[in-house]
């Protein structure tokens, strides 16, 4: 009960913190980055939760809920056990859903659910490869004709494409053409560096280039 008042609190003042102008973007400038820079569970948790207050306090802004989602993903990374990657991955979609919510049908949150689905599979691929896989390779492609200039959309199927092919013992499965893609499209953007909107990939899709694609 008293977990319950005091989470309602926090939502009260977060909202009337947001009302006021300006301040959604100067919470979403801080907690971005400390997202993506936080080097320990405790740490990310922390932001993760104050990314949920920003969108719980925000009744039409789905971008907190994607950087909680992608929160949870690095949460998933710096865990062991199978139970607390799947909670994690869980928490995730469940941001997800509360995104999609608010916008239906969004590139960015497509992709995001697909590299959900896609990290699922890293953790058992023989057991679970079969079922995620094509779930990550659905919201990819989804993504994809939402948004055709989505570059992190077809870096991640890249990505997929090359584990399956790996797993499959295929050659690239096509990666090396989504990478070429990928990289085309975030190279042809203009960075902006208050924008709040999801701008990440070049840098692992001129990894994946270097140690995949090229010299081939």
């Amino acid at each position: 009960m008293k977990k319950t008042v005091l989470t309602a609190i926090g939502i009260l003042c977060a909202a009337v913190l947001f009302a006021n102008g300006g301040q959604f973007e100067k919470a979403m400038a801080k907690n971005i980055p400390a997202m993506y820079q936080a080097a320990d569970p405790e740490t990310l948790i922390g932001v993760v939760n104050q990314l949920t207050r920003i969108g719980d306090a925000e009744a039409n802004r789905w971008e907190p809920y994607y950087y909680a989602a992608f929160g949870y993903l690095r949460l998933m990374s710096m865990v062991e056990s199978t139970e607390d990657k799947d909670k994690y991955l869980d928490q995730g979609l469940a941001a997800i859903a509360k995104g999609e919510a608010i916008k239906a049908n969004d590139s960015e949150l497509e992709s995001m659910k697909g590299y959900i689905h896609m990290m699922r599979v890293t953790i058992d691929p023989a057991t679970r490869g079969m079922q995620y896989s094509g779930m990550a390779m659905a919201s990819f492609q989804k993504a994809i004709a939402l948004n055709p200039q989505n570059g992190r959309a077809h870096f991640l199927l890249g990505r997929m494409q090359f584990g399956t092919a790996q797993f499959m013992g295929n050659g690239d499965g096509g990666a090396c053409e989504s990478f070429a893609k990928a990289k085309a499209i975030f190279e042809s953007e203009e960075n902006d560096e208050r924008s709040i909107a999801p701008s990440w990939g070049l840098g692992g899709t001129n990894e994946a280039i270097q140690q995949i694609c090229e010299g081939k």
